[in-house]
């Protein structure tokens, strides 16, 4: 292992060449589980566009800020300016509430704070077969210490004791399915009176009383999606296990990126039969249609901040392939001027499109009427911002989330209601997208 090392600021910084980067990066996570605070994000070297770093642990919180919507987004842009360095937490989907005349009021099983972030302590980039390694306030021998605890894991982590008995997890339904029918209709009448154009209806499957191994449930979800925006936070009590395949918004320098995702189709292991799959999702109306509108609701958010002209549409309608499903993800960019805040223009175009529906404010209300599960951090977004003012945020979805403390775990999934949508058709989708936690809790 080959180490060169430097220090910026109060951050000492030190690369290390990794022979098995995936075995290391289990080892690391592991690791990461005597501190209250942990953020890790993998893409699963799922190589796309705008990409920056494989994998990030950020560890240990040196300075922290934590709150509810009331003026959140001020009291954040305080905290990254002030603090001027890297920080990592997510914002819930109920932040909306203090944008808009909005509120939330549905049952929360998880209570998750409104907002949270954190300054680490010691901080893993990973890209390649260089680990970079940043220490706030070094003392002696702390990171050759840590690195020598780190490789002394064994060589996989994340495989069950045989002789330990797993609970068994029951998934129960929040709304059932008559139930959602009624909801979709009713969706639907709002949509034929013209109410809105678009709304993305979600239901939340949970269980209580119960014990999960949250980092071993992660590696299974994991496994089983491979996804390029996958996270696993603990904050205390608190777990999110994120099998997310959406970029929500990423900030390179003064070009501002976003990815949404409208249209899923499922895998086949006939070769033939997989890539007709993908041709049909490509060319379906409905899923084009869906998409199209989300990337219109998206231009607009995005020249809030945007010096005008520069919004752009890259990618129309692609379809991207991923281990349990195909996506039809748009890409829109847009240029800013270098004295804007990162976080206005996160403020300016949250919550992200593709989670609400077109007009945002008059379907964030219905949606909040019709729906019986406060969303928190699902459909919420985790990222980090750099001490260079840019940030790369995803979406939270495909995720289990876990409260240890109440002994209740939940994952929500969700689709976008149009007026060519038919509630048996969301209703199967909505279990194919809820199939990979599903069997990860219940296996």
């Amino acid at each position: 292992m080959r180490r060169i090392s430097i220090t910026i600021h109060l951050r000492h910084i030190q690369k290390n060449h990794i022979t098995n980067v995936e075995q290391y990066k289990k080892k690391i996570l592991t690791w990461s589980q005597q501190f209250e605070d942990v953020a890790w994000l993998d893409s699963n070297r799922y190589h796309q566009r705008y990409e920056s770093y494989d994998a990030i642990l950020a560890v240990d919180a040196f300075t922290s800020i934590k709150t509810d919507y009331y003026q959140a987004f001020d009291k954040l842009k305080e905290y990254q300016s002030v603090t001027n360095d890297w920080i990592f937490g997510y914002l819930t989907y109920d932040l909306k509430n203090d944008l808009e005349n909005l509120k939330s009021e549905n049952f929360d099983g998880l209570e998750f704070p409104d907002l949270y972030f954190f300054q680490p302590k010691k901080l893993f980039l990973f890209k390649g077969n260089l680990v970079e390694t940043h220490y706030m306030n070094l003392v002696k021998d702390e990171l050759h210490e840590d690195l020598e605890q780190i490789s002394s894991f064994y060589s996989d982590p994340f495989i069950p004791n045989a002789s330990e008995k797993h609970e068994t997890i029951k998934i129960k339904l929040r709304i059932h399915k008559d139930e959602y029918f009624e909801k979709i209709n009713a969706l639907l009448s709002h949509i034929h009176r013209g109410d809105i154009y678009e709304a993305n209806f979600c239901q939340e499957f949970y269980s209580d009383d119960v014990v999960i191994n949250p980092i071993e449930t992660y590696d299974k979800l994991n496994r089983i999606s491979k996804p390029p925006f996958a996270t696993f936070l603990k904050f205390n009590d608190h777990y999110l296990m994120s099998a997310s395949p959406e970029r929500y918004l990423k900030k390179q320098g003064n070009t501002v990126i976003s990815q949404p995702i409208k249209g899923t189709a499922k895998r086949s292991d006939n070769i033939i039969e997989d890539q007709e799959l993908k041709q049909q999702l490509e060319e379906d109306e409905k899923e084009r249609s869906e998409n199209i509108m989300i990337v219109d609701l998206v231009r607009n958010d995005l020249s809030h901040t945007a010096i005008k002209g520069s919004v752009k549409v890259e990618e129309l309608c692609k379809i991207y392939t991923f281990d349990q499903v195909h996506q039809m993800i748009s890409t829109i960019t847009a240029e800013i001027k270098s004295e804007t805040s990162p976080v206005d223009v996160i403020r300016t175009t949250f919550p992200m499109g593709s989670m609400t529906g077109a007009p945002k404010i008059s379907a964030m209300k219905i949606i909040e009427e019709l729906e019986e599960t406060k969303r928190g951090l699902y459909s919420g977004t985790v990222g980090y911002f750099s001490p260079e003012g840019d940030f790369d945020f995803n979406v939270i979805i495909r995720s289990i989330l876990y409260n240890a403390s109440k002994k209740y775990v939940s994952y929500s999934v969700g689709g976008a209601i149009t007026s060519k949508s038919n509630p048996q058709n969301e209703y199967e989708e909505c279990l194919l997208k809820a199939k990979a936690m599903r069997e990860v809790l219940e296996n």
